[in-house]
């Protein structure tokens, strides 16, 4: 298996919504995306997957050596050998490479925020430097266009988070901010066991309006010189709000269970935005 089929292979077996924007882009870009892409998925897995802390955190020592390694044309991992080609032409920083390694680390040292203003740091490292470097692939001919893709990540983990309040209580962890939480009389306890309240309902009201507010804050800082390049981020945006407003219609039951678009959606999401360009 070649190092790109291993990326390739890694994407498909996700089902992630950003897969589906994929499809759409050029060979050469795909193949770029699509290792950073498995980047990501290998340094996550290395935190949710792995139940003893100290040998997650020396795969992330290793995941960061592996990075230097490839900045010194020395890489020996698959992820790294099929994204090693694409950093110098789409001007790819390995220091944001090791800025998602340090927000995986986050979540070895930490399993709640205080405020919005610690959630959203560790929102950068996670998905906002994601952004970044995706749009950096795609296309950016504009200052701006990084500072559009720096907020729609943002937007994007703001979903996740919200999606998987449930799924990551399980594991031990509330990302929405304790201030919040006091804020609409939401103790950890009850996000913890699952309690579903009508006060959670207006927590998690607060919390999309802020997701909303920051994909239309991102939407209009794209400017049109870029926006035809950067259709796989629409794309995706056009994925994850209807995600968004698909748990806003069902009453924000995320506690127990985990909503999902079909994967046929998500094509067709894909294919219309595409379409709209």
């Amino acid at each position: 298996m070649s190092p790109d089929e291993y990326c390739q292979q890694k994407a498909v077996q996700s089902g992630s919504s950003f897969y589906y924007s994929f499809l759409f882009l050029p060979a050469e870009r795909r193949r770029a995306i699509t290792a950073l892409y498995a980047f990501c998925r290998e340094v996550d897995d290395t935190v949710d997957e792995c139940t003893d802390v100290t040998i997650a955190r020396n795969k992330l020592v290793w995941w960061r050596r592996e990075i230097q390694s490839m900045l010194d044309d020395k890489p020996t991992h698959p992820v790294t050998k099929a994204l090693q080609p694409h950093m110098a032409p789409y001007a790819l920083d390995g220091k944001h490479l090791q800025a998602i390694i340090d927000g995986m680390e986050m979540d070895l040292n930490q399993t709640r925020y205080l405020d919005y203003a610690g959630l959203k740091q560790y929102c950068w490292h996670v998905a906002s430097v994601v952004g970044i470097l995706s749009a950096s692939i795609f296309g950016v001919t504009r200052p701006e266009t990084l500072q559009y893709a720096e907020k729609l990540g943002l937007a994007f983990q703001l979903t996740n988070i919200i999606r998987d309040v449930g799924e990551d209580a399980r594991k031990g962890r509330v990302y929405l901010p304790v201030s919040e939480l006091q804020q609409f009389n939401v103790t950890a306890a009850d996000i913890l066991n699952a309690r579903h309240s009508e006060n959670f309902e207006k927590l998690m009201r607060f919390q999309a309006d802020r997701a909303q507010a920051m994909y239309d804050e991102a939407f209009a800082l794209l400017p049109a010189a870029d926006r035809r390049a950067q259709r796989p981020g629409l794309m995706m945006a056009a994925i994850y709000r209807a995600l968004l407003n698909e748990i806003e219609r069902d009453g924000f039951h995320v506690l127990q269970q985990k909503i999902s678009l079909t994967p046929i959606r998500k094509l067709w999401l894909a294919w219309k935005t595409y379409i709209r360009g």
